[in-house]
């Protein structure tokens, strides 16, 4: 039988909540562009805080997951994984901009910082 309290204390988890985190984070800080471009700024601000506050109730306890495997600079460079690969989709998808070959190299950069970064 499995206990529920080790199960949530996982590094699997930690790229879960940082995952979800980020979905959240990137409505907040970019939707509004798309959503509320025909509104006072004021009031996109209002909504982005409601997104962020949900994106702080995944964040924070997965940090404080992910801080028990990782290191706090290991913690960063998988958060900005976790980024790129959440906003290159919104962006796409969601916000109907055109892929460009820039993502990749990007993306090709950030897996050579993870080496680095994991690297003993």
């Amino acid at each position: 039988m499995f206990n529920l309290s080790e199960l949530l204390i996982h590094p699997v988890v930690f790229v879960l909540c940082l995952t979800l985190s980020n979905v959240f984070m990137t409505f907040a800080w970019y939707g509004h562009l798309k959503n509320f471009a025909d509104r006072p700024w004021w009031i996109a601000v209002l909504a982005s805080w409601g997104i962020a506050f949900f994106e702080y109730l995944l964040q924070v306890p997965g940090n404080r997951v992910g801080f028990m495997f990782f290191s706090l600079a290991q913690l960063k460079i998988i958060q900005e994984v976790i980024t790129l690969s959440v906003f290159i989709p919104f962006s796409i998808y969601y916000m109907n901009q055109p892929f460009k070959w820039n993502y990749l190299l990007a993306g090709l950069c950030l897996l050579g910082a993870v080496y680095f970064m994991f690297k003993s």
